[in-house]
């Protein structure tokens, strides 16, 4: 029997990278997938792998900061499959234009706010009714190593996703009697596309990650881990995919 056989999964930021990578991981054990993307026909491109595998997916387009757009793909999934049992929160990322508290973009803090931390508490307020309501699920948000350990050079993602950690911890606290768990990602260097251009192999973080940078699909597999019933009795937990880049 696959792993996620009979449960629906939510993921944002479904169309690439790691969000990608999740969704096929999730559907080759058996899950439908919603898969929403603020660019649609990424996440269409997804669903179509996905039913050429004979899965189920459907794609829906949408902001997570905005709380019209999370409504509509909550509620599309749920009329879609009856019901949403996991979350993944993988929307999101920082820019060039982060940077040190004293120099960074105040429009850009703003920014990164809202669709790391903020769009991450608008899918788990709306989902989170949902999971009680058919007596549980898994939500698994997307923190950084940022947010564990100390870095230079990007203080609003590591804002944000420090913030995503602590929040976490509360709902895991909160809705551990009514079956929901909250697991935190904490990835380090991550090689999906956009990273993988600009980070070569003589790059320094190549020396920092002990095993080496992961890939998407590295990150997917801790996913599926959590998302299952094999990890039942796990809530509240910060995994680190970072190659050992923590303990450097």
């Amino acid at each position: 029997m696959a792993r996620l056989d009979g449960k629906t999964a939510l993921i944002t930021g479904g169309g690439n990278g790691i969000g990608k990578a999740t969704a096929l991981a999730f559907a080759r054990e058996g899950a439908a997938l919603v898969l929403a993307d603020f660019r649609k026909e990424f996440a269409d491109d997804v669903v179509a792998e996905i039913h050429a595998s004979g899965g189920q997916a459907l794609a829906v387009g949408g902001d997570v900061s905005s709380e019209d757009d999370v409504e509509a793909m909550v509620r599309a999934g749920v009329e879609r499959f009856g019901q949403i049992d996991i979350l993944m929160n993988s929307a999101g990322g920082g820019s060039t234009a982060d940077g040190p508290v004293t120099e960074l973009d105040l429009d850009e803090f703003w920014r990164t706010i809202r669709v790391d931390l903020y769009g991450t508490l608008l899918t788990c307020r709306r989902v989170i009714p949902e999971m009680v309501n058919s007596g549980g699920g898994s939500i698994i948000n997307m923190s950084s190593l940022r947010a564990v350990i100390g870095t230079h050079g990007a203080d609003a993602y590591t804002a944000s996703k420090g913030g995503v950690l602590a929040m976490s911890r509360a709902m895991a606290m909160q809705w551990a009697e009514q079956g929901v768990r909250v697991n935190v990602l904490a990835p380090g260097v991550v090689l999906t596309e956009r990273v993988a251009a600009f980070i070569k192999p003589d790059n320094p973080i190549y020396q920092k990650s002990l095993l080496g940078p992961s890939d998407p699909e590295d990150v997917a597999e801790m996913a599926l881990f959590l998302a299952s019933d094999a990890a039942r009795k796990v809530t509240g937990t910060v995994m680190r995919v970072d190659g050992g880049a923590s303990i450097y």
